[in-house]
């Protein structure tokens, strides 16, 4: 089973969390606390049945807090990410885009991103889709919006969670992903689910979770929702690699997505 190296590289700039506690600065019980998330969600226009079902049988998970507090310093070189995690999937790389050669031409066309930067991005997150997580998003979201370190962020993502199951993109038992919220073949939080995720296949829905169409599509528009500049370079020190660093701000990964991707167009690779 592949790593989950969203989180990989969410550990490159924490430090290690003191130990595991129950939440201190919130009033009430966690159930008590979710009562305040129906009423503010349904003050933000989500409909009853969206809040009924996203949330029943929501509880406070201790395993999500592990995970939360338990990230590590990554102490991993540029030189050796980047070996183990690009070589073994340049052949697939390779193979995907040709495979998807028309869609990657037409995403380019609307969005002006290449093929060999989303395919680069899609494997280093999931594998290309074949691990995108088994965390209930919506549990996830709402325990670590009830824990005190980061709650504001993570109610406001518990919320949009919501709002995607009120537009119909998603029902809540399908809403699996990493135990952060990332949802997808791309690793989409709700709040940029909701601002980026389109419908490529028109099917009527978004679906980043098993549309391969509405994956790399997405994925595009969020990058030249960043800024990304249609024939720019995307190497360090080049216009597109600040656009990367908005994907992931991990220096290693977001050097590791451009080498990534300068290997499937031909190059021979940077240091």
């Amino acid at each position: 089973m592949p790593i989950n190296l969203k989180h990989l590289a969410l550990a490159m700039s924490l430090l290690s969390s003191p130990a595991l506690a129950a939440p201190l600065c919130q009033t009430g019980n966690f159930d008590t606390w979710l009562d305040g998330v129906r009423q503010e969600a349904s003050a933000q226009g989500v409909s009853k049945a969206a809040i009924a079902s996203g949330l029943a049988g929501v509880a406070f998970d201790q395993g999500i807090l592990r995970h939360d507090h338990g990230q590590k310093v990554f102490h991993q070189t540029f030189e050796e990410f980047s070996s183990r995690m690009v070589n073994p999937r340049l052949t697939r790389a390779a193979n995907l885009l040709r495979k998807h050669a028309g869609l990657f031409q037409r995403i380019e066309a609307q969005y002006g991103v290449p093929g060999e930067i989303l395919v680069a991005i899609w494997g280093l997150e999931t594998d290309f889709g074949s691990f995108n997580g088994s965390f209930p998003t919506i549990r996830a979201l709402a325990t670590l919006a009830y824990d005190c370190r980061r709650s504001e962020m993570f109610r406001t993502e518990l919320i949009d969670a919501l709002k995607i199951v009120d537009r119909g993109d998603m029902k809540p038992a399908a809403m699996k992903g990493a135990w952060a919220g990332e949802i997808g073949q791309t690793q989409f939080m709700p709040s940029s689910y909701l601002k980026f995720a389109v419908d490529y296949d028109g099917d009527g829905r978004r679906d980043l979770v098993a549309s391969v169409p509405d994956v790399l599509a997405s994925t595009a528009n969020y990058l030249k929702g960043y800024g990304w500049r249609q024939g720019a370079g995307w190497e360090p020190g080049q216009p597109n690699y600040a656009v990367i660093k908005q994907w992931n701000k991990a220096e290693v990964y977001s050097k590791t997505i451009a080498y990534f991707a300068t290997r499937l167009a031909g190059g021979g690779g940077f240091r």
